[in-house]
């Protein structure tokens, strides 16, 4: 109300942090309507951490001779907004939201808060030059306002669609399995069932594996390709069984169960069956996509079995891509008689397609996806996205075991590597989402807050 916008000592400071802090308060309540490169995790920041966040500005404001940047900072990003923040990733990305607002350029005449001219901290005034500089603000937003790229208007969109499809399906009827193959969901789900069911290869032969790659103290990829190939058996048997049960439900050779029903309409949907999930990594593809992928994922292990360790891996195949990860620092602190608790992963990013031999130590990996950025290859940085690109296919990279003290030096963005687009999932007892792989350092040549606030993220596979 205008009486406490205007009944501080400090007006001049008072008014401008204000102003400042209600637009990082639109700001991150605008964020979410991007999804993930918003926020991991949709928070439900609300007008009663803007009030305290308030008080407690004009508490400091009163009673100290200089502005205590770095306790309203604290007292706002860490404990009234970041109160509600579950993920580490989304604390980060808040600060550095929060440090554009709370910082000494704001007390400045024309600071702008984007680079669209008409988003800046207004001169000093009456709570109603406030008002009026506020009705004068365009109706709709760019994402640069929030600080990220134009492209997540795209991602936006898709998302909504999304949405609204997944809704309009849930209207339509369903006909379960009723007129059997020769009715028109029936003879379409018993197609599909039979189709993935001609490409399913027979399960890894476990015993087989164990004779030709034993288990080895100089060897931990040996015991990783067999507990991949036992987590891949899992998913197969369930993934057969089930396509068979759906068949034969369809011809009424077998009473169709809620479980199986609930299998033949994801399926009819072309979404994979949540009783694939649960034995499955995670995916967010549609059902298509979903089993071409598991059947790459199965020719990457066949092939690794025939032919031995690749010189580049495929990071996106693995199942449990931390097993991968645990097994070439066991090899590096086995080879050194090091502590595996005191290393530290290095990255280099590679500059050629392909390569034929090891790197002395560590591995080469690749199929990722940079989300949020793109990469110049000419400069080895990163750099803003090409209008319409949401996703980079990213290079090469040497992953290379060291210890602290051999970490490379340089201006680098520490960027989140994720399994999936979703980025969130269920927060594990090592305090990050099992979702999460890894943080991975990345070249840069610009503040690293400016990737964070862009959602700048690391991808095991696309939504495709």
């Amino acid at each position: 109300n205008p009486e406490f916008f205007g009944g501080v000592e400090k007006a001049f400071e008072w008014k401008k942090f204000v102003f400042g802090l209600c637009f990082f308060h639109a700001v991150v309540q605008e964020r979410r309507s991007f999804g993930p490169l918003g926020w991991n995790i949709p928070y439900e920041f609300n007008e009663t951490d803007l009030k305290i966040s308030m008080r407690q500005l004009r508490e400091y404001l009163e009673k100290s001779e200089e502005i205590p940047y770095e306790a309203l900072t604290y007292l706002t990003g860490h404990c009234n907004y970041g109160g509600r923040v579950t993920d580490d990733h989304d604390r980060r990305c808040l600060m550095a939201i929060l440090a554009d607002y709370y910082c000494e350029g704001i007390l400045t005449d024309g600071y702008m808060f984007a680079s669209s001219t008409e988003y800046f901290s207004p001169p000093e005034g009456t709570y109603d030059s406030y008002v009026q500089y506020i009705t004068s603000l365009p109706l709709s937003q760019t994402p640069d306002l929030f600080g990220l790229h134009a492209n997540a208007d795209i991602t936006k969109d898709e998302r909504e669609t999304k949405n609204f499809l997944d809704a309009v399906l849930l209207t339509q009827p369903r006909a379960g399995g009723e007129g059997g193959e020769t009715g028109n969901a029936g003879s379409a789900v018993a197609e599909v069932a039979k189709g993935i069911l001609a490409q399913m290869p027979p399960d890894f032969d476990v015993e087989a594996c164990l004779k030709r790659y034993p288990v080895m103290y100089e060897e931990s990829m040996n015991t990783v390709i067999l507990q991949e190939m036992i987590r891949f058996n899992r998913l197969l048997i369930v993934v057969r069984n089930s396509l068979r049960d759906v068949i034969r439900a369809i011809r009424g050779e077998i009473v169709m169960s809620p479980q199986l029903e609930g299998c033949f309409n994801n399926m009819y949907d072309g979404k994979i069956p949540k009783l694939w999930m649960s034995k499955s990594y995670p995916s967010l593809k549609p059902l298509g996509a979903y089993v071409a992928d598991l059947m790459k994922r199965l020719g990457f292990f066949t092939e690794w079995y025939n032919s031995g360790p690749p010189v580049v891996f495929w990071l996106s195949g693995f199942y449990f891509t931390q097993s991968f990860l645990t097994g070439v620092l066991q090899n590096y602190a086995r080879k050194y008689k090091l502590e595996i608790d005191t290393l530290k992963w290095d990255f280099t990013v590679m500059h050629e397609p392909s390569y034929t031999e090891n790197p002395q130590d560590g591995c080469y990996v690749d199929g990722l996806f940079l989300e949020g950025a793109g990469w110049d290859h000419g400069k080895k940085l990163l750099r803003e996205s090409e209008p319409k690109v949401l996703f980079s296919p990213f290079p090469i990279m040497w992953m290379q075991p060291v210890q602290d003290t051999e970490l490379s030096t340089g201006t680098v963005y520490i960027s989140p590597l994720y399994k999936t687009s979703d980025r969130r999932g269920i927060l594990s007892t090592t305090g990050h989402s099992t979702n999460f792989v890894m943080p991975v350092r990345i070249p840069t040549d610009q503040n690293a807050n400016h990737w964070v606030k862009r959602g700048c993220a690391l991808l095991c596979q696309l939504d495709y």
